[in-house]
């Protein structure tokens, strides 16, 4: 997750951009929002967003969510970033741009979620909805929605950022369970990819909508169903996969699994901020211990049911 050749915009190229290609919009406010990772984030407006890459990757990621979103977007219960409009490269800006809906909200990562079955029942029907079957064409992810096995390498790099911690053991405990559990035997669905708690917004102490698609793909639900314990409180897990419904332990034990990849990758995240490393995110680090100690607190709890 470290990509040394980030490119941010000021407002003055931005606006450029818009009286450019745009112009019927360059006129509308416009100031700089907390952005994600892959990509610069300015507000326009009250209902709109640009979204510029800031790193060489995200380009790809970005046609991917012009191509798809529009067609997935209606029939999600959430409000989503859809594009309306396309800003293509110049001598300008040498990459690809999107002005999408806005969609209001505090980022996950800044705004805790305080009504815990409220906001698992949204997430829950959230990707009920939207892990639908994919068409042959779906993208698909080489770290996304794959056996989890495929990962691996990925996961032993990532279990390095909690070493000597009282996790590190339980981590791979749950991993290993997790490959163990085998792979989806399903046809490939509709997945986000990256429900982490910078990609989702918070309002009124609930999930108010899903942000950043770049990693939206086909494959293994399992993979965004880490959210339960990626985004939700404490021990939410139970309710949120009963309101999903059509899971198996199986299928839950490699949510596990994913959950663990992605806290432990966002833990790295964090520690790179701390050490004023590119990429770096403030509040990245937090999201991931929290997200690691949920997956074995609830692993505790059914532990301690399961004894006689």
């Amino acid at each position: 997750m470290c990509e040394t050749d980030m490119v941010d915009a000021g407002e003055e190229l931005v606006r450029s951009l818009l009286r450019e290609q745009h112009p019927d919009l360059a006129d509308l406010t416009l100031r700089e929002v907390a952005s994600g990772w892959s990509n610069q984030m300015w507000r326009l407006g009250e209902e709109l967003a640009v979204r510029l890459p800031r790193t060489p990757s995200a380009p790809g990621d970005l046609r991917k969510e012009q191509r798809w979103l529009p067609a997935l977007a209606p029939g999600l219960p959430l409000p989503v970033p859809v594009p309306v409009r396309i800003g293509l490269p110049s001598a300008r800006f040498p990459r690809p741009w999107t002005v999408a809906t806005w969609v209001p909200g505090e980022p996950g990562d800044r705004a805790p979620i305080t009504r815990g079955r409220h906001a698992a029942g949204r997430l829950a029907v959230f990707l009920r909805e939207l892990h639908r079957v994919a068409p042959a064409g779906a993208p698909i992810h080489r770290r996304r929605g794959v056996p989890l096995r495929s990962v691996a390498a990925e996961f032993e790099t990532h279990v390095r950022n909690v070493a000597g911690s009282d996790v590190a053991d339980g981590a791979r405990e749950v991993w290993e369970q997790a490959v163990a559990a085998g792979g989806w035997q399903g046809r490939p669905v509709w997945l986000h990819g990256d429900l982490h708690p910078a990609n989702v917004v918070i309002s009124g102490g609930t999930l108010a909508g899903v942000i950043d698609f770049g990693e939206l793909c086909a494959g293994d639900p399992a993979t965004d169903l880490a959210a339960a314990w990626l985004l939700l409180p404490t021990c939410a897990a139970p309710s949120f996969f009963a309101a999903y419904g059509h899971v198996d332990e199986a299928m839950i034990r490699r949510a596990r699994g994913w959950a663990v990849v992605r806290g432990l990758s966002l833990v790295g995240v964090g520690r790179a901020w701390d050490r004023g490393l590119p990429g770096g995110q403030p509040t990245w680090g937090r999201a991931g211990w929290a997200a690691l100690g949920r997956v074995l607190a609830c692993e505790r709890v059914e532990a301690a049911a399961g004894e006689p």
